[in-house]
């Protein structure tokens, strides 16, 4: 069956066309590297509506000792989700793009358990899609909600074109840099998160000030007809970003609680290395402020920044 575009036809929540869905799957699952790297699948799939599962894994905890995943790879999964809603709302193969994200945290996802997200596209203009979402585990133990809104027809890119993996493997990776300020305590931060290092996060802190670079891999792309890095990958590092500077400057001994985030996205990020810093904009006794800004050649043109709220950990 040849897909073509579904233009205001179909019932919000109807049951999808089998050809029509397993192209959506096949693209939104198989056909994005960052999703696969990080495990992926669909679940449910209907018109406007997508649920998605993350395995529990090692690699995703954002505190080694707890086994609590970190909240960069719930970020990942809400994004991700979000964009397979708004696929599944009008049926087509034009790509789209995150435009923001805001996410609050309810509670830590636990140690070994699946997590899952429902997204819903409720609305969508001629240029436009609003998105609900809801990230949980078990039956309906919330974790974290979200709303985001996405442009669509981005980049003038489409949908339909499969990872050229032989292009992808032909983009310079740069090897692991050793840590620049071993003995910091943005360092020592980062040592425990292994999320950050699966996404590749490396750090260096002079004096309070903290730079945090992620090293492109060809496992970070969301957009492989650009290509483009996944807005999930991009949102994961900006709150990174914010939690070393956070150990650099407060002293946590384990990562500070996230309580919410809001993500804007500015420019589409290329399959090169990306910086961040973090600035505080205000510090109480428990709740911490923070602006954090992502960008590649040149600090005047972020790619993407960030402002959200951290709980300190009291006992440090």
């Amino acid at each position: 069956m040849k897909i073509t575009e579904v233009t205001g036809a179909l019932e919000d929540g109807a049951e999808l066309d089998p050809a029509l869905l397993d192209f959506i799957r096949k693209r939104m699952q198989g056909g994005t590297p960052h999703a696969e790297a990080l495990g992926l699948t669909f679940e449910t799939a209907r018109v406007g509506h997508a649920t998605l599962a993350l395995p529990w894994q090692e690699a995703f905890a954002g505190d080694v000792e707890s086994g609590i995943l970190h909240g960069g790879v719930i970020t990942a999964l809400i994004d991700h989700t979000c964009g397979a809603s708004v696929q599944l709302k009008r049926v087509m193969k034009q790509a789209i793009a995150t435009l923001d994200l805001r996410i609050d945290y309810m509670k830590p996802a636990s140690k070994g358990e699946t997590v899952r997200c429902h997204a819903h596209c409720y609305k969508m203009t001629k240029n436009i899609a609003f998105v609900r979402a809801e990230a949980y585990q078990g039956e309906s133990d919330l974790i974290a909600n979200a709303v985001a809104t996405f442009m669509l027809a981005a980049n003038n890119t489409t949908l339909a074109a499969r990872p050229d993996r032989q292009k992808l493997g032909e983009i310079p990776v740069r090897p692991p840099a050793p840590p620049a300020t071993p003995d910091s305590p943005a360092q020592k931060m980062l040592e425990r998160m292994s999320y950050a290092r699966f996404l590749g996060v490396e750090c260096e802190q002079k004096g309070e000030e903290v730079t945090a670079t992620l090293r492109f891999e060809p496992r970070l792309i969301g957009n492989p007809s650009l290509p483009a890095l996944h807005g999930g990958a991009i949102g994961a590092f900006l709150e990174t970003t914010a939690l070393l500077q956070l150990s650099a400057q407060f002293g946590q001994n384990r990562p500070p609680k996230p309580i919410g985030l809001t993500i804007n996205y500015l420019r589409s990020g290329r399959p090169v290395d990306t910086y961040g810093r973090c600035r505080i904009t205000k510090a109480g006794r428990r709740v911490v402020s923070v602006m954090v800004e992502a960008w590649q050649e040149d600090p005047d043109r972020p790619i993407a920044s960030a402002y959200g709220h951290f709980l300190l950990r009291q006992e440090d």
